[in-house]
């Protein structure tokens, strides 16, 4: 696995951040998804768009040609990826804003979580694989299973939105004191610092 979790992301004006956002199911709500917003990131209409993920996310898939995971990718698995991404975008948002699931979204999750996950194995010098012969369809069940898990475990409470007016990352904090605002202090942390200086700065001068 992965020594460190959190995926490289490039916003829309350029800037290149690290983000971790906490759970694998979320992670793959950074492939786009439903309205403008998300749609703007949307890499699910091929299948490329798939395996660069698997080979980014927490996983640490490897190479599709390499010594990671092998998955074989069909048109209609990724249609049912990318479906089942939306619900999973609809559920976080449930999540967070205390709104109950919606069933539609609900039996996309369990459907997709009752097919087999993939496979892990150990390799003879005690490094973590993936079984040969791997599909979406098992990449889409770990996720889901994953998403099961989160929804119904300890940190279920902790799945938010980054606290900035014009960012709609979600992660679930998973820090000890419970305290994450933003999706990074290198982005959204550090333009929250500098307004508030920049405001401090104007008040201070009009009260001089």
């Amino acid at each position: 696995m992965q020594a460190t979790t959190g995926m490289s992301l490039v916003a829309l004006d350029g800037q290149r951040f690290r983000f971790d956002a906490g759970a694998l199911c979320l992670e793959l709500l950074l492939t786009g998804g439903p309205g403008p917003v998300a749609a703007r990131y949307e890499v699910l209409d091929e299948p490329d768009g798939l395996l660069d993920w698997a080979r980014r996310c927490r996983l640490g898939l490897g190479s599709r040609t390499g010594s990671g995971l092998d998955v074989t990718v069909t048109a209609a698995e990724l249609a049912r990826v990318r479906e089942t991404r939306d619900a999973l975008w609809g559920l976080a948002h449930a999540r967070v804003y205390g709104h109950p699931f919606a069933p539609e979204d609900l039996a996309l999750l369990n459907e997709a979580a009752a097919r087999p996950p993939l496979v892990p194995r150990m390799t003879a010098d005690g490094a973590h694989a993936w079984a040969p012969g791997a599909t979406a369809t098992a990449l889409l069940s770990t996720v889901a299973r994953d998403a099961i898990e989160l929804f119904t475990g300890p940190h279920a409470d902790r799945i938010r939105e980054c606290g900035s007016d014009d960012c709609y990352l979600l992660f679930v904090d998973t820090s000890r004191p419970g305290r994450r605002r933003w999706c990074a202090m290198e982005r959204c942390g550090n333009r929250h610092k500098v307004r508030a200086h920049r405001a401090r700065t104007h008040a201070e001068g009009e009260t001089a």
